[in-house]
């Protein structure tokens, strides 16, 4: 049987989820569908176990929608985004630059959250949203559209109608394969590991990312675990060291990581799982097609640098929010969607360019490459106005 709704969201990651609870809270109809019931609890298998650093424009949005209240007491503050080049002859601290949020604001350049969490939280949240259906274990298979509506066919055989299907269905998004949409994918030859650690020297809110070659390795802070300082970490490098590191047994891959650290945080100790992904860019030739918007990584995907994956997510929420509150009747028109593909597309091309520049150059193994990255970054920390306007623009302020 047909059943008939304002917006069908494909896909139940984090940014699906939170597309639900906004459109959700502004009082659209919404069926959320995912095939993989969401992780919510950390130490399972499957659970993941990166974190999402909240933005402040992104927090902003999460707070006109009721979510932040959830989340606020979980999130650790980032006050402080500290770089460091330790690429010279031995892995310790050459070039050390803070860029400190005090600079150009009174709150913290965002907030960090572990995903599994979010996800727990999310869940939650539509629970309590009558208006919005999530159904988790139910996938998308066949998108048809005509002028005025969409017709999704779902993978428990029923059909659904909405005004605007919302793919956030990943890096292989069914409804942007469904509607031909042509991504273009970079892939580096990389892989990141994720997991957390806990550490005798408190990170005081401090994020680092520490260059040396293969890509960077960064500590996000985290709550306390268990009575100690925790951090999250992302370590990223070439395939065949990443997969190297996974296999290793937990005490030599504890010295490995402190020595990748530079023990900045003294000696680092695994409390979590370790998990592995592939590295790459991807980014869709359109966002829109018709009755069809893309978002969050059926639009774009970039290496976890600068915390830009979800913040990029959520500023395309932000736009489709804008857009469909400015004329309802007009939910996943033509004009809305070519509207929304005009606000977010140029926007998304400069940071998916600029993000690959930053990994190409965190990749860099010749130390005559090493060194000139590192006065790269004494050139560009020295301008006060060129550090102010970096800062502003990792924010998607500017």
């Amino acid at each position: 049987m047909d059943q008939t709704c304002d917006i069908l969201i494909s896909g139940g990651g984090i940014a699906g989820l939170t597309a639900a609870a906004t459109f959700g809270s502004a009082g659209f109809r919404v069926i959320c569908v995912d095939p993989a019931p969401p992780i919510t609890e950390r130490d399972v298998d499957g659970s993941d176990l990166r974190t999402t650093a909240v933005l402040q424009p992104a927090r902003d949005l999460l707070e006109r929608c009721g979510l932040w209240a959830r989340l606020a007491g979980h999130a650790a503050p980032l006050q402080i985004m500290r770089i460091v080049d330790a690429g010279g002859e031995h892995p310790e601290p050459r070039v050390v630059r803070d860029f400190n949020a005090a600079d150009i604001s009174d709150q913290p350049f965002g907030w960090n959250l572990p995903n599994w969490l979010l996800r727990r939280e999310l869940v939650a949240a539509l629970a309590d949203l009558p208006n919005v259906d999530f159904r988790p274990g139910v996938g998308t298979t066949q998108l048809f559209t005509r002028l005025n509506e969409a017709r999704v066919t779902l993978t428990d055989g029923s059909q659904q109608k909405a005004k605007l299907v919302l793919a956030c269905d990943g890096r292989n998004s069914p409804m942007r394969e469904a509607a031909g949409i042509p991504v273009k994918t970079t892939r580096y030859g990389q892989k990141a590991l994720a997991f957390a650690v806990t550490h005798p020297v408190p990170h005081e809110n401090v994020s680092t990312e520490i260059h040396r070659s293969g890509g960077p390795f960064t500590l996000v802070p985290l709550p306390d675990y268990q009575g100690l300082p925790s951090s999250a970490v992302v370590w990223m490098e070439r395939g065949p060291r990443a997969s190297e590191l996974l296999q290793m047994e937990t005490a030599e891959f504890e010295a490995a990581m402190t020595r990748r650290s530079c023990g900045l945080l003294g000696d680092l100790t695994l409390a979590s799982r370790r998990t592995i992904w592939p590295i790459i860019s991807q980014s869709a030739e359109r966002l829109n097609g018709e009755r069809l918007a893309l978002m969050a990584e059926a639009a774009h995907v970039v290496p976890p640098i600068g915390a830009q994956g979800l913040n990029m997510s959520l500023s395309d929420l932000r736009c489709l929010l804008e857009l469909a509150e400015a004329r309802p009747e007009g939910l996943g028109d033509a004009a809305m969607l070519e509207a929304y593909n005009k606000a977010r597309h140029k926007d998304i091309m400069l940071r998916v360019k600029g993000i690959d520049l930053l990994n190409r150059t965190s990749m860099l193994a010749p130390r005559p490459l090493r060194d000139l990255r590192a006065f790269g970054l004494n050139a560009l920390y020295s301008m006060a106005p060129v550090r102010r306007t970096l800062m502003q623009m990792g924010l998607g302020v500017k």
